[in-house]
C-alpha cells in the first residue's frame, strides 16, 4: 500500500533517484516527482526518456531502489519528508500503462513499472 504521505510528496516539487545494478556495477538516474504516478493497484509508473543503462541493467537485476522526497511536506521531524522504495521493476514499451505515461508525456519510450516490496519513510 503506499503511504498518504509519499503521494503527498509526489504532488510537491522534488527530485526522484532511481538505483540499478548491472554487469558493470551500480547505476543511478533523476526523475522529477510530477512524472510519478501511482496506478489503482499501487504499482509506480516513471516515464523512460532516455535512461538506456537503466533498462539494460533492469533487464540484468530487475531490482530498484527509488528515493524520493520533498521539503513542503512536513516529515518526522519537522518540515520536509523523504522515502526510500524497494521494488521489483519492468520496462514496458506497449499496453496500457504504457499507453498512461505516453499520454502524458509525449517523449516517453517506455514506462519503467515498479511493484513496491517495502517503503520506509527516512524523513
Amino acid at each position: 500500500m503506499i503511504p498518504e504521505k509519499l503521494r503527498e510528496v509526489l504532488k510537491q516539487d522534488g527530485v526522484v533517484a532511481i538505483a540499478t545494478l548491472g554487469q558493470d556495477g551500480p547505476h543511478m538516474v533523476n526523475t522529477w516527482n510530477s512524472y510519478v504516478g501511482i496506478t489503482n493497484d499501487d504499482r509506480i509508473l516513471i516515464p523512460v526518456g532516455y535512461m538506456h543503462r537503466t533498462e539494460a541493467n533492469i533487464a540484468f537485476n530487475n531490482q530498484v531502489l527509488i528515493t524520493l522526497g520533498s521539503r513542503k511536506v512536513a516529515g518526522n521531524m519537522g518540515p520536509g519528508a523523504g522515502f526510500l522504495i524497494k521494488g521489483i521493476a519492468c520496462i514496458e514499451t506497449s499496453g496500457s500503462d504504457f499507453d498512461v505515461i505516453k499520454a502524458k508525456f509525449a517523449w516517453a519510450r517506455a514506462v519503467m513499472a515498479v511493484t513496491a516490496s517495502s517503503i520506509e519513510q527516512t524523513l
